[in-house]
């Protein structure tokens, strides 16, 4: 980055409000002993992210929370959401709501695509404010290390699906369930209602490259719809299975399959609850 973190606490400071201020002083996260933890994130530039996040988060989208008493205040833990939206505004918007509705703060660790950490200089403003690649090793070490994961089990087909598809969930990948269960970590379903009509997409170009297709949106920006983050009760698969149960391809796939359940009715519930897409 161009900056450092005594550059990026002056920005927060000057663009930022008191709140954004004492949550990133109060921020949990493991220093590594030079204000970094073993992944690159630092407090003062996860406090510029919210600070870049703020308008969008209060104004444009004007997300509206819902059960973020879920979400465990400390210790090892597993969102899973729903993704769409063609942009993955929905991750950020869920990466701000966690940091203000946790406390002390934690910083959700969102597990990203083989190819965002290939992005010249968002990339490592992404790894400041804790987005890491998501190879089994990292999500390992950061529930070892209680550490809050972002998940998205429908990866970048969710983003790109059509909007005749839109609340209905792809295919659901199983890890985050096999990771649960061998790390002792709860999974805390999320079901993101908003998102899904931000941004319709009308084709996509397929290339070669660190992305894997060009999408073609109706709209030059994403719109302006209501987003509503609703979160479930904390699914404790550690409890129910043994470590070595992740193992077993079944339990794994049924446990899934149980997680992309409680994310669906948590995108029913909350499209049964809003007036309106922009409301």
């Amino acid at each position: 980055m161009p900056f450092s973190p005594r550059i990026a606490r002056a920005l927060t400071t000057v663009l930022g409000d008191s709140g954004i201020r004492d949550r990133a002083e109060r921020l949990h996260y493991a220093n590594a002993g030079h204000g970094y933890d073993a992944f690159g994130l630092n407090p003062e530039f996860v406090g510029l992210g919210e600070v870049i996040g703020k308008l969008a988060y209060e104004k444009y989208f004007r997300v509206q929370s819902y059960g973020a008493e879920n979400i465990p205040s400390s210790g090892p833990g597993i969102l899973a959401a729903n993704h769409s939206g063609t942009l993955p505004m929905d991750g950020a918007m869920l990466w701000v709501d966690v940091i203000r509705h946790t406390n002390p703060p934690r910083c959700s660790r969102a597990l990203a695509d083989y190819f965002v950490p290939s992005l010249p200089v968002v990339s490592t403003l992404f790894a400041r404010c804790g987005v890491v690649g998501g190879s089994r090793g990292n999500a390992q070490a950061l529930l070892e290390a209680g550490e809050l994961l972002m998940i998205f089990p429908e990866g970048v087909p969710g983003i790109g699906k059509p909007f005749s598809e839109r609340y209905r969930l792809q295919h659901w990948t199983k890890g985050h369930c096999e990771l649960a269960i061998r790390h002792g970590a709860p999974v805390i379903p999320v079901g993101i209602v908003g998102a899904e009509e931000q941004m319709p997409q009308i084709a996509r170009i397929p290339v070669s490259g660190p992305i894997p297709y060009i999408p073609i949106p109706a709209t030059l920006v994403p719109l302006p719809t209501k987003y509503h983050i609703h979160y479930g009760e904390p699914i404790p698969l550690h409890e129910e299975f043994s470590p070595e149960d992740a193992d077993d391809p079944e339990i794994v796939r049924e446990a899934a399959a149980r997680v992309k359940s409680a994310v669906q009715a948590l995108l029913e519930r909350g499209l049964s609850m809003r007036k309106g897409i922009f409301r």
